[in-house]
């Protein structure tokens, strides 16, 4: 019998690729051992090592596959990319660090102040974010970039249209096809949009990257000039900073309470983190779970939280993006009036509290309840869907069609109760419609300050030092 074909990724030398990255990650770990390299998240020390590990697991899973079906833009052109773009910024940071063996040369990298932190300081996001993305498209090594299902519905549905199952795509290529739904002017406003989507900073996108972009600036069918209010313009928004900088920043206006900075979170990428000076002057960051950043914002601003964008006066009106967000319809099925009707229920009508009706869509997995149920559920401090135990990603407003009542002979009972939450996300029927209510969530929905269980504390700037909820940092940051 005839061996197996080798995975194409074998023929372009995708073994000794991978045995190099590995073996680099472990010489640059072993230069990042010496205790006065410990930083805040994200850190080189921990990330190296889990990089390697997952690297590991992808060679060992690509070495077992009898067949690789991915065409152009999947795996082979995937880890091609990122190999070597890791090889890259490897070197970057192993000219940073005092070389193996050597602890009396270089040792101006570890005094606060020095030249080499700032570039340590960048690199360190960046790595966290391959790491991120490599975990996403190969989860336990295995690729699943085919597969990969983004957060926000719209996105979902764009990538899959314009670029199919590939998972990774040039930059120019993938800035015409936005641009055929998000018109962008050639010149600095792209170039600005490109240094915001390339987490990874390799020249490409991949349908990762996009995912966390789209669910920062949230909703699609305002993406762009969502991003251009609240990226391009607006004084208060910080790239590439980690949690230490934002404190080391904001420490200069103590002295201005309501002075913020907001970033996109290191670590818990497709959300964002807030900084900000507390009435008492202490330095805080949060991070808002699964609200539209806009909202947050106009929130604090309205309880006199949020006023002073790195300590500036003017503070941007972001209402007018909060007038265009649709609502999504969900149309009731006869088949779901009936298995309800037969339950003296209705489609309608929250399965968890009973009282009130569903208005909102938890993402990825789309089941549905009201916003009041979904609000104490994670006040709880649960992250996960109440039905299914999928990660809450996001969430979207949504509006369900009445059904006209007609008579019906009543089904025997109860035969099915039978996975009514499931065939809710599975049988529903989307369009846009003109919101029947204001955009903004009711008043009751948001956070009244830092102590709500709404608002995700990471810790708190009190002087020299960090106090207790300084220890959140290595989950959240």
């Amino acid at each position: 019998m005839a061996a197996a074909a080798a995975p194409r990724g074998w023929q372009w030398g995708e073994p000794r690729a991978l045995s190099r990255a590995v073996k680099l990650l472990q010489r640059l770990e072993e230069q990042c051992r010496d205790p006065r390299m410990v930083t805040g998240p994200p850190s080189l020390r921990d990330l190296l090592p889990r990089t390697a590990q997952l690297l590991g697991e992808v060679a060992k899973a690509r070495r077992e596959a009898r067949e690789d079906p991915e065409g152009p833009g999947g795996a082979d052109d995937f880890l091609a990319i990122y190999l070597a773009n890791l090889e890259v910024k490897g070197r970057q940071v192993a000219e940073l660090l005092p070389p193996r063996g050597k602890k009396d040369v270089n040792q101006d990298v570890f005094r606060e102040g020095s030249r080499f932190r700032p570039p340590l300081a960048k690199l360190a996001p960046l790595f966290s974010h391959m790491h991120a993305e490599l975990s996403a498209l190969f989860p336990a090594g295995k690729y699943c970039g085919h597969l990969y299902q983004l957060t926000k519905g719209s996105a979902h549905i764009f990538w899959r249209q314009y670029c199919g199952v590939r998972c990774v795509l040039p930059w120019a290529e993938f800035q015409s096809l936005l641009c055929v739904c998000h018109p962008v002017e050639p010149g600095p406003t792209m170039q600005a949009l490109r240094s915001t989507l390339d987490l990874t900073c390799n020249g490409h996108v991949s349908v990762f990257e996009f995912d966390v972009f789209t669910r920062l600036f949230q909703p699609w069918p305002t993406l762009l000039r969502n991003w251009q209010l609240l990226a391009v313009n607006h004084p208060g928004y910080m790239a590439f900073l980690t949690y230490d900088e934002v404190q080391t920043r904001l420490q200069a206006y103590r002295d201005k309470p309501g002075s913020y900075i907001f970033r996109p979170s290191c670590t818990r990428l497709g959300q964002w983190a807030i900084g900000y000076v507390s009435s008492d002057g202490s330095i805080l960051q949060t991070i808002p779970l699964n609200k539209p950043l806009l909202q947050v914002l106009l929130k604090g601003q309205k309880d006199g939280i949020f006023l002073f964008p790195d300590g500036k006066k003017h503070n941007p009106d972001l209402t007018e993006l909060c007038r265009v967000e649709p609502y999504q319809r969900i149309q009731v099925s006869e088949e779901q009036l009936l298995l309800y009707q037969a339950m003296n229920s209705t489609f309608q009508l929250c399965k968890i509290c009973a009282e009130r009706d569903k208005d909102v869509r938890i993402k990825p997995c789309g089941h549905l309840l009201c916003s009041c149920c979904l609000a104490a559920w994670q006040d709880s401090d649960s992250q996960t869907c109440p039905f299914c135990r999928c990660e809450i990603k996001g969430r979207e407003a949504v509006s369900i069609c009445q059904a006209q009542e007609r008579p019906t002979e009543v089904r025997t009972a109860a035969d099915d109760s039978r996975n009514n939450c499931h065939q809710e996300a599975a049988e529903q029927k989307l369009g846009p419609v003109i919101p029947s209510a204001p955009s903004l969530l009711p008043e009751d929905q948001f956070p009244q300050g830092p102590q709500d269980k709404g608002w995700l504390t990471l810790g708190t700037w009190t002087g020299g030092s960090l106090g207790a909820g300084r220890s959140d940092q290595a989950e959240i940051n």
